[in-house]
Formats: C-alpha cells, sequence, structure tokens
C-alpha cells in the first residue's frame, strides 16, 4: 500500500514542539483593568475578524469542494488544446486512460503557491502508475510562470490559460481551482481553494485503482461536499458564439446578420456607453449584456415565428 504524502509546509525559524512559534509570557494584569480598556480590546478584536473575512472573501478563494453523483453527474471534460511554457503541445486528448489532476493557477495567488511543492510530490509519486498534473497559468504572461517553474522545479506540464477555457470549464472565479478527471476522461470532482494535499491523494489513488473504461460511481469524496454537488460547465455553443454567451447554433446564416444588426443598433443596459453587440464581443462576462441579448433573440424568433404563423 502507498505511503501518504506528508505535504507539510517547513515550520519558521524558533517554532516550539508544537510546530508553533514560542509566544512571550503574558505580563499579570493589574485587578483594576478599566472598562474602556475592555471596550477598546473587543472593538479590536470585532476588527480583526471582519478584516479576516474580507481577507478570506476576496482575496483567497474559500476551500470547497464539488463532487458529482451518478452516470449524468459526471460530465466529460472538455478537450482542449494548448502550448506548455516549454514550447511543446498540450491536448487533453492526449492523456486519455490517466488520471488528472488540471490545475488553474497563478503566480501571484498566495494558496496557490503553498499548494505547489505538495503537487510536485504527488507528480513525482505516482507518474508512473498513470496519473499526471496538469497547470494551467493564469498570469498576464509566461515571463513569471517560467521564471517560478524554474525556482520550484516543477515536474509537470504548464501552460497559460484563456477566457475560454475558463469558460469551458464553468468559469473559474477564484483561484486555485482544480478538476480530478478519472481514466474515463469525465470530471469526478472540483475544489475551489486551498487543499490539503492529502485530500488529492486519497482521490488519486482510488481513481488509479478503477479501470479506464468504466465510470468510476464508487467513487467517495474527501472534505467538503457541496450542496446539490452537481459540476457545472460552458456550453460551447454559447463559448463559441458570434455573439459570446448566446447560442446561436439554430440560427440561419441571414437571422444571425439580423440579429447583430439589431444588437449593434442598441445601447448597452450595463452602462459601459457600448452596444449591445459590442460590448458582449469585448466583455464576455458581463452578465446584463448577455441577459439583455438573449432576451433580444427571444423576441426576435417570436417575432418571425408569429409573422410565418399568420
Amino acid at each position: 500500500m502507498d505511503e501518504p504524502l506528508v505535504g507539510q509546509v517547513p515550520e519558521p525559524e524558533g517554532a516550539g514542539q508544537d510546530g508553533q512559534a514560542p509566544q512571550a509570557p503574558t505580563p499579570p494584569q493589574s485587578p483594576g483593568v478599566s472598562r474602556s480598556k475592555v471596550a477598546a480590546g473587543a472593538v479590536l478584536a470585532l476588527a480583526l475578524v471582519v478584516g479576516l473575512y474580507v481577507a478570506n472573501r476576496y482575496w483567497i478563494k474559500p476551500a470547497t469542494k464539488i463532487q458529482a453523483d451518478g452516470s449524468k453527474e459526471h460530465p466529460a471534460a472538455p478537450d482542449f488544446s494548448l502550448t506548455d511554457i516549454s514550447g511543446n503541445k498540450l491536448n487533453l486528448s492526449d492523456y486519455k486512460g490517466k488520471v488528472v489532476m488540471l490545475d488553474f493557477w497563478a503566480t501571484w495567488c498566495g494558496p496557490c503557491r503553498i499548494e505547489i511543492p505538495g503537487f510536485i510530490e504527488l507528480q513525482s509519486h505516482y507518474a508512473n502508475q498513470g496519473f499526471t498534473i496538469v497547470g494551467v497559468s493564469m498570469d498576464d504572461s509566461s515571463e513569471p510562470v517560467v521564471e517560478f517553474y524554474r525556482q520550484f522545479h516543477m515536474n509537470y506540464p504548464v501552460a497559460m490559460g484563456n477566457a475560454r477555457l475558463e469558460e469551458l470549464y464553468g468559469g473559474i472565479l477564484g483561484l486555485p481551482t482544480t478538476f480530478l478527471i478519472g481514466r474515463d476522461g469525465r470530471i469526478y470532482a472540483r475544489h475551489e481553494g486551498a487543499t490539503d494535499v492529502s485530500v488529492f491523494e486519497d482521490e488519486i489513488k482510488q481513481l488509479l485503482a478503477l479501470a479506464p473504461d468504466k465510470e468510476a460511481m464508487s467513487f467517495q469524496p474527501e472534505g467538503y461536499r457541496a450542496r446539490g454537488g452537481q459540476i457545472e460547465l460552458g456550453d460551447p455553443a454559447e463559448i463559441d458564439s458570434e455573439v459570446p454567451g448566446v447560442n446561436l447554433s439554430k440560427l440561419t446564416a441571414e437571422q444571425k446578420e439580423t440579429f447583430k444588426k439589431l444588437l449593434a443598433g442598441q445601447q448597452c443596459p450595463c452602462g459601459c456607453k457600448l452596444t449591445l453587440l459590442k460590448c458582449r464581443q469585448v466583455d464576455r462576462q458581463c452578465a446584463i449584456s448577455r441577459k439583455a441579448a438573449r432576451e433580444q433573440l427571444e423576441k426576435m424568433m417570436a417575432k418571425q415565428e408569429a409573422s410565418t404563423g399568420s
């Protein structure tokens, strides 16, 4: 049986035997501590709690876990083709039959940097058993990624991500976000936020033990299980559309042109001062223009159907 990985973060210098930094002895309090000092301390403690909450909400993605239930709930991992930072072609389909850990990360992301040493250990330990990690960096440029890769002696392929790939995988709203893909090419878990390496290791061992031609119905997730347990992915028909976020696959070429002219003649309601069409093209994440464009399509099609019916 494989020995579990330790994956421990080195202790800071001067740490005690229990792994915590030694603390200075607390000076004795005088019995006459004033109420104003107690109140000030309570206010300071409350401010600290609020500060930690804000930091956790906006800087570090809270660690959550989504694991799908049942055949229809284990969606096939969307295929993609990228070029890694060494200049080699990286196709997800090339890893079919292997267990893949797909990690969206960035060099500027503190929790991501904490996870990397554990990932290197996982790659070293399980690579010869049919496992690999594929890193997708969301940095703005490859320069810091190449430097980080060399500095940490990373031993698995890393490529630069893009907006389309983010959307294909359901939107990457926080980093790190990591997917566990089985030998059958299905996604079995989505981890959001820094996750202990032991959680990944347990899931990897489960998926490695299963046949590549069968869905892993016996897969048991580790850690937090999200409510609903469904892994949501993007719709390629909407992602690759001429009007991003709107499925035009059932429209004729003439209808597509009519629809685009319709959007080009309306101002976007999001306040960007662009036309509705332009906003969808330059800001794919704008939920207001996406909703408005979809509503306009429904109205246009309803009008055409009514005209044809009459």
